[in-house]
C-alpha cells in the first residue's frame, strides 16, 4: 500500500468517525471543497464547511439513524494526489438494526498537503 492510499483511508476513516460522533466541524474538514454528492437523485454541490446543513445528523436520526459502518472498501485507481474508493456502507440503528446498505465511490484528493473527499456518488437516499 502506498503512502496515498494509506493517507486517504486513514481520511475515509475520519469522515466516518466524525459522522458516526455527529460532530459537524471535524466531518467538515474531511473535505476538500468544492465537493459532490451524488445520491438520492440529486447532486449538491458543497463550496466550503459552512455549506453542510447544519441539522444533517439530526435529519439522519429521524429517519431512524444511529451509526454507520464501512462493509468494505476497496482502492480501485490511485495516484500521489487521487484515490478512488468502491465502498459500501450501512446505516444502522441504535438496537443494532440495519436500515440499509448503499454501494457508493469516493474521490479523495491531496490539496496542500490536506487529502478530503472531492466527490461522492451513492445509492443511499
Amino acid at each position: 500500500m502506498s503512502d496515498s492510499e494509506a493517507q486517504a483511508m486513514w481520511l475515509r476513516d475520519e469522515f466516518m468517525a466524525a459522522s458516526n460522533a455527529r460532530d459537524l466541524k471535524t466531518y467538515s474538514a474531511t473535505f476538500n471543497y468544492p465537493s459532490v454528492r451524488i445520491a438520492g437523485g440529486r447532486v449538491v454541490i458543497l463550496d466550503g464547511p459552512d455549506s453542510h446543513r447544519p441539522d444533517m445528523f439530526d435529519w439522519l436520526a429521524a429517519l431512524g439513524w444511529h451509526y454507520s459502518r464501512w462493509d468494505h472498501h476497496k482502492v480501485i485507481h490511485a495516484s500521489d494526489e487521487k484515490i478512488h474508493f468502491d465502498t459500501r456502507f450501512s446505516r444502522y440503528r441504535q438496537d443494532g438494526s440495519k436500515i440499509g446498505s448503499y454501494d457508493s465511490l469516493y474521490v479523495v484528493t491531496k490539496q496542500a498537503d490536506h487529502w478530503g473527499i472531492q466527490a461522492r456518488s451513492s445509492f443511499a437516499p
